[in-house]
């Protein structure tokens, strides 16, 4: 990444901070077009970020046990996720979201969310499962920052860059976490805005928007 990009990366991050979001969690029913544009809780910046370009983001995402980003070459569906295409966090593939296929579980995060770090273990149980995919969304962030922070929650899933915040202009996006869940058909179910505060809540939530659970 430059440091053009990286500047632009933080830039975008200081904005969505200043936007603010609410602190309640709430679960919006329905195709991700129509979903809330509330998120779950007070999200903070990192008072000192600093983009570190000597780290080698595909050596340490090795390092971090996360996998290379699915394939996604289906076609658009009714009701699916948009036709819009986001980079692999630390390098890889570029997927295209409107291609992807579940079950499926896609959480939208950040390194410097408080709410998402506290979700982090279930999400990283989850993503042991062979029931339901899980797929991360960082957003926005320092590269170098989010690989670590994954890393170090246990996620040994893939993990997406939101560069361009397409979350945020196509499917509103507004705080963060927030947890979409595709069908197997690649439409999407509904979304949950807020960290899930427990695997049971995680589990009965897939299996009412899904049909099964991690």
């Amino acid at each position: 990444m430059t440091a053009r990009a990286r500047a632009a990366a933080l830039a975008l991050l200081a904005a969505l901070v200043l936007a603010g979001c609410t602190e309640t969690p709430s679960v919006v029913r329905g195709p991700a077009a129509s979903g809330s544009a509330s998120g779950g809780g007070a999200v903070q910046a990192p008072a000192d970020a600093d983009p570190a370009p000597n780290v080698d983001l595909a050596t340490a995402k090795r390092a971090a046990g996360i996998p290379d980003c699915p394939t996604s070459g289906a076609a658009p569906v009714e009701d699916g996720l948009p036709e819009v295409t986001v980079e692999c966090l630390g390098g890889g593939r570029p997927v295209t979201l409107s291609g992807l296929r579940g079950p499926m579980l896609v959480n939208v995060w950040g390194s410097w969310c408080g709410p998402c770090r506290a979700e982090a273990p279930f999400l990283a149980e989850a993503g042991r499962s062979s029931a339901v995919r899980v797929l991360g969304v960082d957003y926005p962030d320092v590269p170098e920052a989010a690989v670590e922070s994954a890393g170090s929650a246990g996620w040994t899933y893939p993990q997406l860059y939101d560069a361009d915040l397409a979350f945020r202009t196509r499917l509103q996006v507004m705080a963060l976490p927030q947890t979409f869940f595709v069908r197997e058909d690649g439409t999407v179910a509904g979304r949950h805005a807020g960290p899930f505060t427990s695997s049971a809540q995680l589990d009965d939530l897939s299996r009412q928007y899904l049909g099964v659970a991690p």
